[in-house]
């Protein structure tokens, strides 16, 4: 039988959509491989690693009647890779064989059955299908998920809080040491739901997500969220604990707020951690009246300092920062000025960009 026939540029870009999450050495040898069903010329491919499970459909021709099997997701995209992106490339299946032909090439592939996949089991309680731009989502998602823990005993800041309430829908990540929130309208109101989605999910979902206008549907369960958007189903299992209180941890009320360019600040930044140590990435700011010193020194006695103008009349205030975290926000933002507020040396920094209730990043200081 024909499982399908298509130019192998189509057959990739399909393959290619759901398997950012195999795992090529998973335990469970049937999870490095793709399911692929066939109704008629549809083919649905689905890929799962027990966590998260991705399916889309493509037309991609073939031979009438139904077919389901599963196949190495990685080894059949390196080889469609290998082949002309203008040449039509088919799947015939033989027994327990697999057939891929593109020109003159031919390889046979091992496949298993397809009843042996284990589907994850959706959700019975889903809340309220809700939905936001494609590149809407991108967007907050850049602003927040660099501030992801990586691996934390905390197991639930390994991850992103999304919040939709009323008519927001707001995403919180932190590690503990700094906590990036962003938010965005929705058009539509919806009950409160809290819930974590899990680091290799946000990662995937930044890598599936492009900045067209069409929008990505959401839905929430106690154990479950599904994304829906360019004819893709996403559906991950959730994190599960409780997040920090992120309002009590946004600062209010500071004394000092100095407005300067990003980019200026960022190149000043970049500059000075060119000599800071590979395991201290320590600097200072100082902020003394008319103008923001950034300072940074290593072990070998060799130091940086570079100034930048600023409108600032308080008092000198010198604060110590891990420098990756200042960059971090800073690269990830593409506002072209950045407030910074501040009351002393040993309080945390907020990051908020002017005229932008929606975005807030708060550091803490470091002894150095």
């Amino acid at each position: 039988m024909i499982v399908f026939k298509a130019p192998q540029a189509q057959v990739l870009s399909a393959l290619q959509s759901v398997s950012g999450i195999v795992d090529r050495h998973h335990t469970l040898p049937i999870l490095t491989n793709a399911l692929l069903r066939k109704t008629g010329e549809s083919i649905e491919f689905t890929t799962s690693d027990l966590e998260i499970q991705i399916r889309t459909t493509a037309t991609l021709g073939g031979g009438e009647g139904d077919f389901s099997t599963t196949v190495g997701a990685r080894k059949m995209i390196d080889i469609l890779k290998s082949l002309p992106t203008d040449q039509s490339v088919s799947l015939e299946s033989d027994a327990t064989r697999l057939i891929l032909k593109g020109g003159k090439s031919k390889f046979t592939l091992q496949s298993m059955p397809a009843e042996d996949f284990p589907l994850v089991q959706e959700s019975a309680d889903f809340g309220p299908v809700f939905s936001v731009p494609q590149k809407t989502l991108r967007a907050l998602m850049r602003q927040v998920s660099f501030a992801m823990a990586v691996h934390d005993i905390r197991y639930y800041l390994n991850g992103i809080l999304f919040v939709a309430e009323g008519q927001q829908l707001s995403l919180v990540a932190t590690d503990g040491h700094r906590l990036a929130f962003a938010a965005a309208t929705l058009e539509v109101e919806v009950p409160k739901q809290e819930v974590i989605l899990p680091r290799k999910t946000v990662l995937e979902l930044e890598r599936l997500l492009s900045d067209s206008d069409g929008d990505i549907e959401m839905q929430f369960a106690s154990n479950q969220a599904k994304f829906s958007f360019e004819g893709l189903e996403f559906v991950t299992k959730l994190v599960d604990g409780k997040f920090p209180d992120y309002n009590r941890v946004i600062p209010r009320n500071h004394q000092y707020a100095v407005t300067l360019g990003r980019t200026a600040l960022l190149s000043s930044l970049q500059r000075a951690a060119i000599l800071t140590s590979d395991k201290f990435k320590g600097i200072r700011l100082n902020m003394d009246p008319g103008t923001l010193r950034v300072a940074a020194s290593n072990a070998e006695q060799e130091e940086a300092v570079d100034e930048l103008d600023v409108d600032f009349s308080g008092e000198s205030i010198e604060i110590g920062f891990n420098v990756t975290y200042l960059i971090d926000v800073l690269a990830n933002m593409n506002q072209d000025m950045v407030t910074l507020e501040f009351s002393d040396g040993n309080s945390s920094v907020l990051f908020t960009i002017p005229d932008n209730p929606h975005f807030k990043y708060v550091v803490m200081p470091m002894r150095l």
